[in-house]
């Protein structure tokens, strides 16, 4: 029998002027590690993480579920109104989590919607954050779908939602990851995913916003996916380069979902992404 080393809990913020009950995970102790996971999924996708003793012997990780995913539940009268979620709620979310856990400065790790809000974050709050990990994210991402498909009365919206982001795993990935990474998707509830997806190829665009980043504060790095074809390693590039001094690496073998997909591929760029980022010490703080 084994007891792994994470610990759930939920903390109450307000955002928008709406309380939201908010489900977290950590594990570890020392710098603290702000994880997001992607559209249409939840916190699980960073249990790899989570329980990497290397990992957590000096860095505290913190994954929690956005509002309406995985255990963290929508918001009361979620049942009259339609999700859609937008920059600014998204930004507030993690400000508003981050004060509640008294985070000093964290390091913010963002997987693809995440990582698009982390570079949201690094250009209009720097100064909240010691560094970003932009995963799989870019300046801006246009639909080459239609997102309605994700919520509709004759389509299941889980289903196609995992037929959509299994093309966007590594032929690399172990068969067992692959699939726990679907069935997250699988899982997602009614217009969610939808919901997510109008924030990440509609919202605000980074476009011209991101030369505005001083990476001698906040350092920005981006790991992506060779075989990532949502936000491919040329859409990560581009948008590194409107950021001088930000830092790129390419995973050879790992998709869209690096930490779930694939975590024996994505650790060590994990690793590397972490020792470039700053540790504030106590006498800074």
């Amino acid at each position: 029998m084994s007891i792994e080393q994470i610990i759930g809990r939920y903390v109450t913020v307000n955002v928008g002027g709406r309380e939201q009950r908010i489900y977290f995970e950590e594990a570890g102790q020392g710098r603290p590690v702000l994880c997001l996971h992607t559209a249409g999924s939840d916190t699980r996708q960073w249990r790899h993480i989570l329980n990497d003793a290397e990992i957590t012997a000096d860095n505290r990780i913190i994954a929690f579920d956005m509002p309406w995913h995985g255990k963290s539940l929508p918001p009361e009268g979620f049942q009259t109104e339609e999700y859609l979620l937008t920059t600014d709620i998204y930004m507030e979310t993690v400000l508003a989590v981050a004060k509640a856990l008294e985070l000093d400065r964290p390091v913010l790790a963002g997987v693809s919607m995440g990582g698009r809000i982390a570079l949201q974050l690094a250009v209009h709050h720097a100064e909240k954050f010691s560094g970003f990990l932009a995963i799989e994210a870019s300046d801006f991402q246009p639909a080459w779908y239609d997102i309605d498909w994700f919520h509709r009365p004759d389509a299941h919206g889980g289903e196609m939602g995992a037929a959509l982001v299994s093309t966007n795993i590594s032929p690399h990935a172990p068969e067992a990851e692959r699939w726990n990474t679907l069935w997250m998707f699988l899982q997602s509830g009614p217009g969610v995913f939808r919901g997510d997806l109008s924030f990440y190829t509609q919202d605000d665009s980074l476009v011209g916003q991101l030369n505005s980043i001083d990476t001698n504060i906040t350092p920005v790095h981006f790991i992506v996916g060779a075989y990532d074809f949502t936000c491919t390693p040329e859409d990560a590039k581009r948008t590194a380069d409107q950021i001088e001094g930000a830092t790129l690496a390419v995973m050879d073998e790992v998709g869209h979902f690096p930490m779930s997909e694939h975590p024996e591929g994505f650790r060590p760029f994990f690793i590397d992404g972490l020792r470039l980022m700053p540790r504030i010490s106590a006498a800074a703080e």
